[in-house]
């Protein structure tokens, strides 16, 4: 029986991000701190794993490096040309928060090669589905700027190797990072072989983008979803979304292949948003997109990991997302959940769907 797919390397906790509050110049006035994207989050992951004894349940895979043309089917070489400079000349910032630090530049075409070896896997049926545990993460770069901590797109690129090397025509890429996943919309935005749905908090980075009246240009119109929920929504309000928007889209689209840029910084513990998502969320948001998967194409799913900054909680998040994956527990009781429990849906998440659904009622049967 096929296991659950994982990709890491060692080398993606070797990615330097430099000692500073997001690295912010402030004229001297901030204190030297750890970066808030530091390998902490993903090492005490793959932890996780090990001292529980799920690694087990999973079939571990070695990423193999992208190769520059592959990267190059969704970033223009002088961008990646000046991401070997920096990187070579010991670091710099490659956009907006885009931190660069020695050896990113390898580090990274790894971490684009994890979505690529994790797409190979699924589609060649070596695994039933796959997680990639990817570093740096890479859905806020742009084709010619790194931005949010973020250098190349890993899930872009992924999806646009799944097209040409397996000729796909129907791809979803499902981001539910709470930060909007601007440059996979970018990559996409005029395309009708991707259909990019994200779910990410309102009025957070980056600003002015993942606004739900964006719905995609030229060919691509309708094919960009935008949802965005107020802070504080949490389990509730996030399985609403699905029932409502998610879902009935998905099930028209009829994907060959999903895609899902995995950000557990919906977390209710993440330092960078104010969602209130628990482990036990994102079980269920897996489990709804796993099922989609074995309804439209044979199961055909990868995940790969994009933000989530609290050290503690980001891996039992990612244990819950395995799980679902795995179709097995481990076992692992969330720590952190102490009796709590989600109360209602409120009037104002339930308005915010209402709008997405007032716009997309002109591209889908909702």
């Amino acid at each position: 029986m096929k296991k659950t797919g994982f990709i890491w390397d060692e080398s993606y906790f070797w990615h330097q991000t430099g000692q500073g509050a997001l690295n912010i110049n402030s004229g001297g006035w901030i204190q030297a701190d750890t970066h808030a994207e530091n390998p902490e989050t993903k090492r005490r992951v793959k932890n996780l794993l090990d001292r529980s004894k799920f690694i087990k349940e999973l079939q571990q895979i070695e990423p193999r490096p992208a190769i520059r043309k592959e990267v190059e089917m969704n970033h223009a070489p002088v961008y990646l040309d000046r991401l070997k400079q920096l990187s070579d000349a010991g670091g710099g910032d490659a956009g907006e928060h885009a931190i660069v630090g020695p050896d990113t530049y390898e580090i990274a075409l790894l971490s684009a090669g994890g979505a690529l070896t994790a797409v190979d896997a699924v589609m060649q049926e070596k695994v039933k589905n796959a997680y990639a545990l990817t570093r740096p993460p890479g859905h806020h770069a742009e084709y010619e700027i790194g931005a949010g901590f973020c250098l190349v797109n890993n899930i872009a690129i992924a999806a646009k190797y799944a097209r040409e090397t397996y000729g796909l025509k129907r791809i979803l890429i499902l981001d539910w990072d709470v930060h909007h996943g601007n440059g996979t919309e970018s990559a996409f935005r005029s395309d009708s072989d991707v259909l990019f749905i994200s779910i990410h908090q309102e009025n957070i980075f980056p600003k002015n983008r993942g606004q739900i009246i964006y719905t995609g240009e030229g060919d691509g119109e309708g094919y960009t979803v935008n949802i965005e929920l107020p802070a504080g929504t949490g389990n509730e309000g996030y399985l609403y979304t699905f029932d409502k928007v998610i879902e009935p889209i998905v099930d028209q689209y009829q994907p060959e292949l999903i895609l899902i840029s995995a950000g557990q910084d919906p977390s209710r513990f993440d330092p960078l948003g104010r969602m209130l998502l628990t482990a036990e969320g994102f079980y269920n948001m897996t489990a709804r997109v796993k099922a989609l998967a074995e309804k439209h194409c044979n199961g055909r799913l990868v995940g790969c990991h994009e933000g989530g900054y609290s050290t503690a909680y980001v891996p039992f998040c990612t244990l819950r997302v395995l799980e679902a994956l795995a179709g097995k527990q481990s076992g692992v009781d969330d720590p952190f959940d102490q009796g709590y429990h989600e109360g209602p849906l409120y009037q104002n998440q339930v308005e915010a769907i209402n709008k997405v659904l007032k716009i997309q009622k002109k591209y889908w049967d909702l």
